[in-house]
C-alpha cells in the first residue's frame, strides 16, 4: 500500500526542521565574546615579572654638522629667538651611551617626537622609542609617552610600553639634566635612571 503525499510531506518538513535546528545551533554555539581572561604562562609563555634597573645618558644634539634633533614644524606665531617655543615640532634620532660624554659606549637611541606645549615654560610633550644595540637588550625596545619639563631638576616619564626581553614593559624614566647650554648651542646630555617592570 502506498503512502500519502501528506506523510511525506510532512516527513520532509519533520527532517528539514531538524537539519535547520543542528545548523542554526552550531552556527550559534561558537562563542564572539569580545574579551575574555587569559593565562599569560599558558597563552603567551610568559615568565615571572621582574623590576629591571637601566642607567644610561641621552644626547640631545641641535648644533653641528650632523644634529640628531632636527626642527620640522614651527608655529608662524613663533619667538624665532626662544629656546622652543611653542609649537616647535622636532623629530630625533639621539644616541644613548654609557658614560656622561658622546664618545661613551653607545648603547642604543632614542628616536621620536618632541614638541614644545607650553606657552609660558620650556617644556615638551615626547613620544619615544628607546632602541637598544648593545648586550642583553640588543634588539629590545621601551616606549616612553609624557610630558618633561625641561629646566625641572628631577623629573620622570612613565614607560608605556616595550618589545622584545622588554615586552610588556610598563615602568618609570627619572631624568636629571647632566648638560644643558641654551645660550650656546642647545645641545643637551640627561641622565637616565629607567625602572620598568617586564616579563
Amino acid at each position: 500500500m502506498a503512502k500519502s503525499p501528506q506523510k511525506y510531506t510532512t516527513l520532509t518538513l519533520l527532517i528539514l526542521l531538524t537539519i535547520s535546528s543542528l545548523i542554526l545551533s552550531l552556527t550559534t554555539a561558537y562563542d564572539y565574546t569580545f574579551s575574555r581572561s587569559l593565562s599569560p604562562k599558558k597563552k603567551l609563555g610568559l615568565k615571572q615579572e621582574k623590576l629591571t634597573h637601566l642607567h644610561f645618558y641621552f644626547h640631545d644634539i641641535v648644533s653641528g654638522q650632523n644634529p640628531t634633533d632636527v626642527e620640522v614644524a614651527q608655529a608662524p606665531t613663533a619667538n624665532a629667538s626662544a629656546v622652543l617655543s611653542f609649537g616647535y615640532v622636532a623629530v630625533v634620532d639621539d644616541t644613548l651611551t654609557a658614560g656622561p660624554e658622546l664618545t661613551s659606549k653607545k648603547i642604543g637611541s632614542a628616536q621620536g617626537i618632541f614638541v614644545s606645549t607650553s606657552q609660558s615654560d620650556i617644556e615638551l610633550s615626547v613620544v619615544l622609542n628607546y632602541v637598544f644595540t648593545e648586550g642583553k637588550y640588543n634588539g629590545s625596545s621601551l616606549s616612553i609617552l609624557g610630558h618633561n619639563l625641561i629646566l625641572t631638576t628631577g623629573r620622570e616619564l612613565p614607560i608605556v610600553g616595550g618589545s622584545g626581553l622588554f615586552g610588556f614593559a610598563r615602568g618609570n624614566a627619572q631624568l636629571r639634566t647632566y648638560m644643558f647650554s641654551p645660550t650656546i648651542s642647545n645641545d643637551a646630555t640627561v641622565e637616565y635612571n629607567v625602572y620598568v617592570w617586564h616579563y
